[in-house]
């Protein structure tokens, strides 16, 4: 096994093993949100301890996306230095953007939400909740524009035979970045909610009697958002912008987002 297959190896499982956990992040920030959302208005003592509960399992998921993903931007220097060197002008622009903006808000509000139950009146205390919902949604955008680039590339120029960046916001116009996006959060908030139903199944099968219309509510709402489904045009567009994925699931586009020709 050569030192590229070790490489590659090494960044995959870590790929993936933070991959686990992004998508449960976004999940159960969104659904803890619409949890402290509902508690705030009819002041139910069950919907805070559902709030409280699954606010825990974000934490927990946060924690593990945070150790995974810095060792993963490591791994871009160590093991792929001589790509980051060639593509760094314009990959690096939205993972310093992800870091410098997205990550701080999540993890400042995340701070203030965890610390601030008894120190910040209810709807400043929400309002944390909610920005950091949104702040790992903006954290997805942003890294799915520089995996995008690496699939499409858009908005670049050579320079002395390097790519350079000249247009930012043809990255977040990417076709492939736009349909990539949306299945991502759609992904997401289902992944959320399976692991909210999951552990809700758990607690009505496993709990005492008392918990059971608990997290019968917090069932009620992971199957509510769990039926949701999204569609399909991403395929297109990555089969479109890549050749070779093209020919190997034996189809045809003519153009890109168009619907394709089976063979």
């Amino acid at each position: 096994m050569s030192n590229v297959d070790l490489a590659r190896w090494q960044f995959g499982l870590t790929s993936v093993h933070h991959f686990f956990f992004v998508p449960v992040t976004i999940g159960l920030a969104f659904l803890t949100a619409l949890l402290q959302t509902s508690w705030y208005r009819k002041k139910n003592p069950e919907l805070l301890r559902l709030t409280r509960f699954f606010g825990t399992l974000l934490l927990i998921s946060v924690a593990v996306g945070v150790v995974t993903g810095l060792v993963q931007e490591f791994e871009f220097g160590m093991n792929w230095s001589a790509y980051s060197r060639l593509v760094g002008n314009v990959f690096g622009a939205p993972l310093a953007m992800e870091g410098l903006a997205a990550f701080f808000l999540e993890s400042t509000f995340l701070g203030l939400w965890i610390f601030g139950w008894d120190k910040l009146s209810r709807r400043v205390h929400l309002a944390c909740i909610w920005l950091v919902s949104l702040g790992s949604m903006l954290s997805a955008l942003f890294i799915l524009a520089a995996n995008s680039w690496m699939q499409h590339p858009v908005g670049y120029q050579m320079v002395n035979g390097k790519p350079v960046l000249n247009d930012i916001w043809a990255l977040f116009t990417n076709p492939v970045f736009v349909w990539g996006y949306s299945k991502v959060l759609l992904a997401s908030l289902v992944t959320g909610a399976m692991v909210m139903l999951a552990v809700s199944a758990w607690q009505l099968r496993r709990g005492q009697d008392k918990d059971k219309d608990v997290f019968l509510r917090s069932a009620r709402l992971s199957l509510a958002i769990s039926s949701r489904r999204g569609s399909g045009p991403l395929a297109y567009c990555m089969a479109s912008a890549r050749d070779g994925k093209r020919r190997r699931v034996g189809t045809v586009w003519t153009d890109i987002c168009r619907k394709p020709a089976i063979r």
